[in-house]
């Protein structure tokens, strides 16, 4: 039976039980599936991932606590008719704000989009439980399922504490010292912040749109050519884009996530789970050259992915639980040292084709956060096409504003190709 404490890193994505940050990541389907069909699924994806079978207990202990309930309810599957193309964003927005509280309840649930011969398929989960790899594999699961429900999977354990993640050569003398030392810093740290009483007062919002397939394979292919990383253009692109916009109000830097399967191998590629360390990226003073910028920060980005000890990260922030608290009131009214978070999936491994049914699209996962700067940006390649959602919300940046640093973005990557 599992009953594991959230992390540190879980518990500031969980936030409190009255607050939603709920992951949402839809697919278009072309073709006709059976509801029954659907629920034979998502029964077999819960009897797989071990968090789907799992509440989280906020009152026996001091902390958090995932616990297993093998009386838990299936996953919630609500049918939506479906009358417009853009169903699926009315949808998310509703979805961004539901509340996994009720204990019985697995912390998933399904939004079918349901029309004669085009269908949106939505999961829903709280982003405490999944990153964006996490959510492609259940998509990938339940499109695979529907296709054949015979498919088997395994289950797997999940594991008790970061400790089953610890290098043979960890000195816990060592680094408890180590620990100490940053919780006496961090304790002054907070200690010397000023009380904030500023906070996400405005509605948040969604942007998206997705680039021409031609334009896509024009952008990759320069990229390839100059030697540097989509991603890295994309961060150049946007910073310039930030500080055109927004003059001296840009930070002109970028928090970039990155998969944490890429440090620990343990942590499977078809395992739930939520820790993306993540790493700080500025733009060149005085360049306004976005290939050069790119440049620049491709090879940044390499050297810091290169320094990450993920392991040990994990294993420090466990030894903060005492200010998850204050971090999160910091994330909910500090304007935060960067323009965007800027999450690039690449190319999503799901298939096309499949017997019944064809997959049409995918839309890149939509989130809602609370904090005070929420300018996230996440884009995936699909079928050749590169999708973007733009979220944030009113109040910290008006969406006519992040609509002309889009544009401003689009016009910034097209312009050399």
């Amino acid at each position: 039976m599992i009953r594991r404490k959230l992390m540190m890193v879980e518990r500031i994505m969980y936030v409190d039980p009255d607050t939603p940050i709920n992951l949402v990541f839809t697919a278009k389907i072309k073709g006709k599936i059976p509801e029954e069909n659907v629920k034979a699924a998502l029964a077999k994806i819960q009897q797989k991932h071990p968090l789907l079978r799992s509440a989280i207990d906020i009152r026996s202990e001091k902390y958090p606590f995932f616990t297993e309930d093998k009386e838990i309810e299936p996953i919630p599957l609500r049918v939506v008719e479906r009358k417009t193309d853009n169903d699926w964003l009315q949808e998310s927005e509703k979805e961004w704000f539901r509340l996994f509280k009720d204990e019985k309840k697995p912390l998933a649930q399904l939004v079918w989009i349901k029309g004669d011969d085009v269908s949106e398929l939505l999961w829903v989960m709280p982003h405490c439980i999944c990153d964006g790899t996490s959510a492609v594999t259940l998509m990938r699961e339940l499109l695979g399922l529907l296709d054949d429900p015979s498919f088997e999977m395994s289950p797997y354990h999940l594991f008790n504490s970061v400790n089953d993640f610890l290098p043979l050569d960890f000195n816990s003398k060592k680094e408890k010292r180590k620990a100490r030392f940053y919780m006496l810093m961090a304790r002054f740290f907070f200690m010397m912040q000023r009380k904030s009483k500023t906070s996400n007062l405005g509605k948040n919002y969604l942007i998206h749109w997705k680039e021409d397939p031609s334009i896509t394979t024009q952008i990759t292919e320069k990229c390839k050519a100059q030697g540097i990383s989509v991603h890295a253009l994309l961060c150049a692109a946007y910073m310039q884009a930030f500080k055109e916009i927004q003059g001296k109000q840009a930070k002109g830097k970028v928090i970039s996530p990155v998969d944490v399967r890429h440090f620990i191998p343990e942590i499977k590629k078809d395992h739930l789970f939520a820790f993306a360390p993540t790493v700080e990226l500025p733009l060149k003073k005085g360049s306004l050259d976005v290939m050069d910028n790119a440049r620049e920060i491709k090879k940044e980005l390499l050297q810091k992915i290169d320094k990450i000890e993920a392991r040990k990260l994990l294993w420090m922030g466990e030894q903060m639980h005492p200010l998850v608290d204050r971090m999160i009131t910091m994330l909910k009214s500090s304007k935060g040292g960067h323009d965007i978070t800027l999450s690039n999936m690449g190319r999503i491994d799901i298939p096309n084709d499949y017997k019944h049914f064809t997959l049409e699209t995918i839309i890149s996962p939509t989130v809602a956060f609370p904090w005070l700067n929420s300018n996230t940006l996440v884009t995936t390649t699909y079928n050749q096409q590169m999708d973007f959602t733009f979220m944030s919300n009113e109040h910290f940046l008006p969406k006519a504003e992040a609509i002309k640093i889009k544009n401003k973005a689009i016009e910034l990557l097209t312009s050399s190709l």
